[in-house]
C-alpha cells in the first residue's frame, strides 16, 4: 500500500512529507512498516501476540489494531498505570484497549525480569513483539518504504524520521546507502539510542543523530512543542506530538538542504496529548 508524498512550506524552505499517516487509522505510519512482516502472516500461524511497554505507546495501538484484524489474542504488559488513565475514553490506551487488548499490570519491582522471562516455553503459536516493534522482522517492512522512496523520482536524497527505539531510522539507512537518514532521540539520549540500534545492526555512516539543543523528557508537554505543532498545522500537516515536534526543531536549525521527512503516524495519541497541554495552562 503506498502512501502518497506532500510537499510543505516551513520556516520558508520546502519539505517533502511521505505520508505513512494516511495507510490506516490505527495502523499507520511506521508501525505499519514495523508489522508489514506480521500483517502478511496467514490467521492460522499465530493465535496469540505479547508485547510491553507504556500505555500511550502507538506501537501498542497498531499491534491491538492488527491482532482484531487477525483475530489474534493481544495481551500487553505495562508498570502500573493511574486510575486517570484507565477512566480516559480517549487516547492509544483507550482505542486499545476497546480493540480488544489484554491490559496486564505488572509492579515496579518484578518488572525488569517479567519481561526478560516472557520468551520463555513459549509455544509455536505465539510471538513477541519487543517495546516499541523493534523486531528484526521490521526490516521487510522499511525495504517496502524505501523501495516507494526510490521510486517516487524527487530526487531529493535526505530523509527524517524520529526515533523511540531507532528501528525505523536504522533499516531506512541500511536500505538505502545512497541517501542520508537524519533522526533524533525521543525516548532516551543519543548513548541509549545507539545502544538500541546496534542491538539490531551495525549503524551505517549515512546515519546523522541530531542532538536537540535542551534535554526533553519523553511525552512531556512543552511549550516549543506545542508551538511546533501549530507551524506545521498551518503547513497543512497534522503530526503527533511527542515524536515529532523534536525532531523537526533540529532539522530547522541544524540542517538547510531539502529533505522528505517519514510521518510515523502516531497523530491518534494527540487528543490525550492536547488534554495534557491544557492542564499544563499552555492552551
Amino acid at each position: 500500500m503506498h502512501s502518497p508524498i506532500s510537499k510543505i512550506s516551513l520556516d520558508g524552505r520546502v519539505f517533502y512529507v511521505k505520508r505513512d499517516d494516511l495507510i490506516d487509522p490505527f495502523l499507520a505510519g511506521n508501525k505499519y512498516r514495523k508489522l508489514y512482516t506480521l500483517l502478511q502472516t496467514p490467521p492460522n500461524k499465530l493465535t496469540k501476540v505479547i508485547s510491553y511497554g507504556g500505555t500511550q505507546s502507538n506501537a501498542m495501538l497498531a499491534i491491538a489494531a492488527m491482532c482484531k484484524q487477525k483475530g489474534w489474542e493481544f495481551k500487553y504488559y505495562s508498570k502500573p498505570i493511574s486510575q486517570t488513565l484507565k477512566n480516559e475514553n480517549c487516547g492509544n490506551f483507550y482505542h486499545a484497549k476497546n480493540l480488544g487488548m489484554i491490559h496486564i499490570e505488572i509492579e515496579q519491582q518484578f518488572y525488569k525480569d517479567f519481561i526478560a522471562s516472557l520468551r520463555f516455553n513459549l509455544d509455536e503459536k505465539t510471538f513477541i513483539i519487543d517495546q516499541g516493534g523493534a523486531v528484526e522482522e521490521a526490516k521487510l517492512g522499511l525495504e517496502v518504504l524505501a523501495d516507494e522512496i526510490k521510486n517516487s523520482g524527487l530526487g531529493v536524497k535526505s530523509l527524517a524520521t524520529p526515533s523511540g527505539t531507532g528501528t525505523t531510522a536504522l533499516y531506512l539507512a541500511l536500505s538505502l546507502p545512497e541517501y542520508r537518514v537524519y533522526t533524533t532521540p525521543c525516548v532516551g539520549d543519543t548513548s541509549y539510542l545507539k545502544e538500541q540500534m546496534s542491538a539490531l545492526h551495525e549503524i551505517p555512516k549515512n546515519l546523522t543523530i541530531l542532538e536537540p539543543q535542551k534535554k526533553y523528557h519523553f511525552a512531556k508537554p512543552y511549550r516549543e512543542f506545542l508551538e511546533m505543532q501549530q507551524k506545521l498545522l498551518e503547513a497543512g500537516v497534522e503530526f503527533d506530538l511527542v515524536y515529532a515536534p523534536s525532531l523537526w526543531k533540529c532539522l530547522i536549525e541544524q540542517t538547510d538542504e531539502e529533505i522528505i521527512y517519514i510521518h510515523s503516524g502516531g497523530v491518534s495519541g494527540n487528543e490525550s496529548m492536547m488534554h495534557r497541554y491544557r492542564q499544563k495552562g499552555f492552551i
